[in-house]
């Protein structure tokens, strides 16, 4: 085999060394974390920032592939969260590593609740859609609070926790189940943008009407990526209830929550596979950082406020998409460089002179 005929089939392929080495890197330092960086403070910031991973890729797998903004994701977040906590409660699970064999099924209660909200939200487009979700989720907030009897109200529902998880172990079962569905969420996003039914929600993204006209049956498409979505969020906010063992309507069914995977998928790049975990990894520890030293006058609210302004203003295209815009012009630039430095050819009149 000569290598003309070798290396064009590879050529295309060599790009892809440095990104599997990089991939390679990040899931061996992920694996290993709890393991380099024990200490429960280091820990409990990576549960947080993994479990907003998961959060902005699974809201990102609606509102970034289809352009329709939900801004009350935070209800299912909650709906997952009691629904793993009374699962816990009332079914007398013990406390351990059994839990999280529950986290699927409120996923999958998570994904009926979601059927009935996408097919009345689904109806509208818009600012009205937005407006839709919002008014769901603080509806789901006031059940929660005024359902005492079921999910405690506002006094908050206690769950079992693991006694013999202690020191710097407890929050390691915790990690890993962030983790895998971090790396869930980011291979059912990876799937979806490469798939046919990906491409049709980037069509409805794009232009809606003419998506429709060329056979994109729209409506179920919307609401498939919505009810994908949504099961993400809730089974994340299942291990969330576990993790912290006492929930509060207040605060699962939180329009923070819900704002926050919304900006760190406009942050890191809308619509992008690797744009919601860029967003995650810069600004939750960043939030953290400021809910620890300004929590108590929630000034940290301040710093979202302005992170939200600046993605607007100078970024609105998030992180991976300028950078990637950035590159392409740097390599034009590049390309152009030489062919506009080299002197003129001479003309043929001027040879034979």
């Amino acid at each position: 085999m000569t290598g003309g005929k070798f290396f064009p089939r590879w050529r295309g392929r060599v790009g892809w060394g440095p990104k599997l080495l990089g991939l390679l890197a990040v899931a061996v330092v992920a694996i290993l974390l709890p393991i380099i960086a024990p200490d429960p403070a280091t820990t409990n910031v990576a549960v947080f920032t993994l479990m907003y991973v998961g959060l902005a890729t699974a809201w990102n797998i609606m509102g970034g592939y289809t352009g329709y903004i939900s801004l009350g994701h935070a209800a299912f977040f909650g709906f997952g969260a009691y629904s793993l906590g009374l699962m816990l409660v009332h079914l007398n699970i013990a406390p351990g590593y059994g839990p999280f064999f529950l986290v699927p099924v409120a996923g999958l209660l998570t994904a009926l609740l979601a059927v009935g909200i996408g097919w009345i939200a689904l109806r509208t487009r818009a600012a009205t859609f937005v407006i839709v979700t919002i008014a769901f989720m603080f509806m789901l907030q006031l059940l929660a609070e005024n359902l005492v009897k079921l999910t405690g109200g506002g006094g908050g529902l206690g769950l079992p926790y693991a006694h013999d998880w202690t020191g710097d172990f407890f929050n390691t079962p915790y990690y890993y189940a962030m983790l895998a569905l971090a790396v869930l969420a980011l291979v059912t996003s990876w799937w979806i943008r490469r798939s046919k039914f990906g491409l049709g929600l980037l069509a409805i993204r794009d232009d809606e009407d003419k998506a429709l006209a060329v056979g994109v049956p729209t409506r179920a498409f919307k609401l498939t990526a919505f009810v994908i979505s949504a099961t993400l969020v809730g089974m994340i906010g299942g291990v969330y209830a576990y993790y912290v063992t006492y929930i509060y309507p207040q605060f699962v069914v939180d329009p923070l929550i819900g704002i926050s995977m919304v900006l760190m998928a406009f942050f890191g790049g809308l619509g992008t596979l690797s744009g919601p975990v860029i967003g995650a990894l810069l600004l939750e520890p960043a939030q953290l950082e400021f809910a620890y030293r300004f929590g108590s006058s929630r000034l940290y609210l301040v710093f979202y406020a302005a992170i939200f302004l600046v993605v607007i203003l100078l970024l609105p295209r998030g992180i991976v998409p300028s950078a990637a815009e950035l590159i392409a012009r740097w390599r034009r630039r590049r390309t152009a460089g030489p062919a506009a430095r080299a002197p003129d050819a001479p003309k043929p009149a001027e040879v034979a002179s």
